[in-house]
């Protein structure tokens, strides 16, 4: 059996119809909320990152000085030894 579509039937399905985008709009607004939230986490990684990169570049600056250090004491006092075994043996 066929029913027709009255006007009271068409504005009736029209209101569900609007009722069902507007709950679909909510969700992807709660959709939109979580993306930025994750964005502004991804933003503070990113940022904690380019802060670890820039101390590890520190710290490799500062132990390549130190070996150089350490290298240049060693052969110098190599050199004193070396002095003291030689002007021993005079």
């Amino acid at each position: 059996m066929a029913r027709e579509w009255s006007d009271d039937r068409l504005d009736a399905l029209n209101e569900k119809v609007d009722l069902g985008f507007k709950h679909v709009d909510e969700r992807f607004e709660q959709v939109d909320r979580r993306f930025e939230q994750v964005n502004k986490q991804f933003e503070k990684v990113g940022d904690d990152i380019r802060e670890l990169r820039g101390e590890m570049v520190e710290m490799r600056r500062m132990m390549s000085q130190g070996f150089i250090g350490l290298a240049v004491g060693m052969a110098s006092g190599f050199v004193a030894l070396a002095t003291l075994i030689v002007v021993a043996s005079l």
